[in-house]
Order: C-alpha cells, then structure tokens, then sequence
C-alpha cells in the first residue's frame, strides 16, 4: 500500500455519449461501453479526492488476468487473457472532496491507481449484482482498455477471456453518497404541504388572505 502515489477516478457515460460515432470503431462492438472520453473525474493529486488503503489478503491469486501487452484491436483481440496472477489484496477508499453531480443516467466507474515498483489490478466481482449490493437491469459488464486501444473499448469476458461459453465480468466496489433532491420537485412538494396548512387555518376560523406560494 505504500507504493501507491496517486488514484484517479474517471466516470464515463454509455456509448454513443461523449463519442465519435462516425469513426469506425477498432472493437467488435460498442454496445453498451462506456464513451470515448470521461464525463468527469477526480484525482488525489489535484486534491480533488483523497484516499486511504487497507489489506485484505497479504497472498492473493487471482485465476486470469488482463496485464500489460494483453489488450489488441479486432481481429485479434481474443487472447484468452493472461492467466492466473499472484499479490495483495488490497481496498481502496476513496472520498471525493469536491461532489460529483451526476445528471439521472447510467454510467461507468473507472480507477486508476499510480503506483511504483509493481502494477495495479482491479478484481472482479459478484455477478448479477446480489445484496447487500442494489440488484438493477440491465447488468452492463467490465470493460477495459489501454493507450493504444483508446478510445474503443473491449469487454474483458466476451472479447478478451473469449471461450465457447463467454464469461462476463462486474469489478468490485461499492458507492456511497447523497442523493439531491431536484429544486422543482422540492417546490412541487412544498406546494401541497403549504396550501394543506392554509387549509387547516381556514377551517380553524381563522380570517384573512393566505399568503402566495414563492
């Protein structure tokens, strides 16, 4: 844990959004990957996030992995993967420090760990989605991508892993956050509210003129 430097978060929205839909993809699909450029992002070095580590599991194997040199454009972009790989499992936590307002929509939750004398692998996790996750459709899978691949972007099961029976990947995190309530819906629901008081002052035998509703 003390090799890490930096940690980047991206958030992408779905394809077509925030993409060139006229260039011919390098990929066999984009169906469901996230976009061609990141919606926002935050990163520890700009102080607009701030992390801390924890270990899981001092020895950790992992049965397949995408490293380095293992991600190629069609035609050839099925490897099998790079098989099993061996390390620390390790939890990153993350709180940004300035809030990430997400419009309502559906979006992908990229990271990006710095760090030196090693390389920095992201597990999968539980697929569907189970409690005490929040189960919800459809159940986009992980996607993954390096330098010379981007903006495209592959799926780590169907395209790279490949096989006669395709496996499809979720990656492991969970979310946390405040969900802000829209300011015409908090008008909308002030609304009744005020004019059922009003209401209850008239029937109380109070007179005069209720006040508008700003």
């Amino acid at each position: 844990t003390g090799s890490i430097g930096n940690v980047v978060v991206e958030v992408y929205r779905v394809f077509p959004k925030d993409s060139d839909t006229v260039r011919t993809p390098n990929v066999p699909t984009r169906v469901n990957s996230p976009s061609d450029v990141a919606f926002t992002s935050r990163d520890a070095a700009g102080s607009s996030l701030t992390f801390a580590t924890s270990v899981l599991a001092a020895d950790f194997t992992a049965a397949n992995s995408v490293q380095p040199g293992g991600i190629h454009p069609s035609p050839g972009q099925t490897t099998g993967g790079n098989g099993p790989i061996r390390g620390q499992e390790v939890e990153v936590s993350v709180t940004f420090s300035t809030p990430i307002d997400l419009p309502a929509d559906h979006y992908f939750f990229v990271p990006q760990v710095d760090v030196t004398g090693g390389e920095f692998y992201w597990l999968s996790g539980t697929r569907p989605i189970v409690a005490p996750g929040t189960p919800f459709a459809p159940d986009l899978q992980a996607w993954t991508r390096d330098a010379a691949l981007d903006p495209d972007w592959l799926r780590i099961g169907t395209d790279i892993f490949g096989g006669p029976t395709p496996s499809t990947f979720n990656q492991a995190f969970t979310l946390t956050g405040t969900v802000d309530v829209p300011e015409p819906l908090s008008i909308a629901v002030l609304l009744p509210a005020v004019l059922a008081m009003a209401g209850v002052r008239r029937r109380g035998g109070q007179r005069g003129q209720v006040p508008p509703v700003a």
